[in-house]
């Protein structure tokens, strides 16, 4: 008789259990992290302030709405801070004529030639405009009050726009009383983003982007976008424009130019037209490893920070290099003093080069004075005046951009790469025109 095998028992080990164990607590600490999120946020939407004090769809002043979000005004206020230095920013106003002296010969005949400062921070985005010797020298337009004055929407909306912009500075200058305020990028009560300049709407139409419907990440850069931009004024009403329809890269704005047949003036030296950039900090950040990521302005200027379990975008606008920690550890793991160094680095090359530019542009200068004080007409010349014009506008492009290269370092490097060649192709072409050059 045959005897029955005992039933087969589940094979465990410890192990086994050890691992089952771990996997459970896993996902016990899981769903607990995820349970604590969702009532973070709770709290966070809890902590959005109900109505203290009702604010205005026409109100300007930032105390008014600090009331109902003190948070983003205290941080906003401390852009009052004017002792900051960086190795090539911060915010202590100092004459860039003085410590470049070169720009003096490089805007020969233009007004940023008498008078060019280093800014301080956004609360001193009306006061630093007002204060300018570029006032004296030529009159500008309203045009010129577009970013620098929160007054400026309800201008617009009251004058019209083009009558807004060919009006006289002057003409308005008494109705300016408020710098950067809340109301530029946000509406009241809810704080949402917005856009309330018209010539970033209008370019960005140009190039067939609907900002009504972007993201809010993608509003965090338009915000800024809205005056951190190489700009012109076109046509006798002197209209804000962006020049964007051919692209954002400094070709692409060439191009624009160049077919508009437009100059901001004449070199008071060489007689070349010339083409005077602003501050393009979005045209070379478009082009940057950053922005390929999905990583916006708001990210590494006014990053996000914590208080409890509130979460606010710090409104203290300045080098992410005085706040490492929040701008760039959030993605960046290394060290703070490695990331400092890297981003010195970037900064010193790109110095280097608008060093080595300057003195290109400044040689091709004198080149053509020198042709021209020997008999050459500005038809022998006309290859060098072009040049000279190519040149000035690359280097212009990197040097007003406040990044010092870093916003996109391979593009500033490819630019100065080229504003170097034209300035040097310019001094030979001067030379060659020159009637007693002899060439050999």
């Amino acid at each position: 008789m045959s005897q029955s095998k005992p039933p087969t028992r589940p094979f465990r080990t410890p192990a086994l259990m050890l691992l089952a164990f771990v996997l459970g607590g896993g996902i016990m600490l899981g769903v607990a992290f995820l349970l604590l999120s969702i009532q973070q946020h709770k709290d966070e939407a809890r902590a959005f302030p109900a109505q203290v004090v009702p604010i205005a769809e026409n109100e300007l002043d930032p105390a008014v709405w600090g009331v109902n979000f003190p948070r983003e005004y205290d941080s906003f206020m401390k852009t009052k801070d004017d002792t900051i230095v960086t190795p090539y920013g911060g915010s202590v106003p100092y004459s860039k004529l003085q410590r470049v002296p070169a720009m003096v010969r490089i805007w020969a005949g233009y007004p940023f030639s008498v008078d060019y400062n280093k800014a301080r921070g956004h609360y001193y985005a009306l006061t630093d405009q007002l204060r300018t010797k570029r006032q004296q020298v030529v009159k500008q337009p309203a045009t010129c009050a577009n970013c620098h004055a929160a007054e400026a929407p309800q201008l617009i909306a009251q004058m019209g726009w083009e009558n807004f912009s060919r009006t006289p500075y002057a003409d308005i200058k008494d109705k300016l009383h408020i710098g950067s305020s809340c109301a530029d990028c946000h509406t009241p009560n809810t704080m949402e983003l917005r856009i309330t300049r018209p010539a970033f709407i209008n370019a960005m139409k140009e190039r067939g982007i609907d900002v009504t419907k972007a993201s809010r990440q993608e509003m965090r850069t338009y915000v800024c976008a809205q005056c951190h931009v190489e700009y012109y004024f076109k046509g006798d009403n002197k209209v804000l424009t962006f020049p964007w329809s051919q692209g954002l890269n400094i070709d692409d704005i060439e191009r624009y130019y160049d077919q508009a047949n437009f100059k901001d003036w004449v070199h008071k030296e060489t007689g070349a037209p010339m083409l005077k950039m602003q501050h393009p900090e979005f045209e070379m950040w478009s082009s940057g490893i950053h922005a390929q990521s999905g990583v916006t302005c708001a990210d590494c200027h006014m990053p996000y920070v914590r208080e409890g379990a509130i979460k606010v975008s710090d409104h203290w606008l300045r080098s992410p290099l005085t706040n490492i920690n929040n701008a760039c550890q959030t993605c960046h793991k290394q060290e703070e003093s490695q990331l400092r160094d890297r981003i010195i680095t970037i900064q010193d090359s790109t110095a280097k080069l608008l060093r080595s530019t300057e003195a290109a542009l400044i040689d091709a200068i004198n080149a053509i004075d020198a042709a021209k004080a020997a008999g050459a007409t500005d038809a022998m010349l006309k290859d060098a005046l072009w040049l000279h014009r190519r040149a000035s506008m690359r280097w212009d492009f990197v040097s007003s951009e406040n990044s010092t290269g870093f916003h996109s370092p391979q593009e500033a490097a490819r630019i100065l790469a080229d504003a170097l060649n034209f300035a040097r192709q310019a001094q030979i072409a001067a030379i060659k025109a020159t009637p007693t050059s002899q060439v050999f």
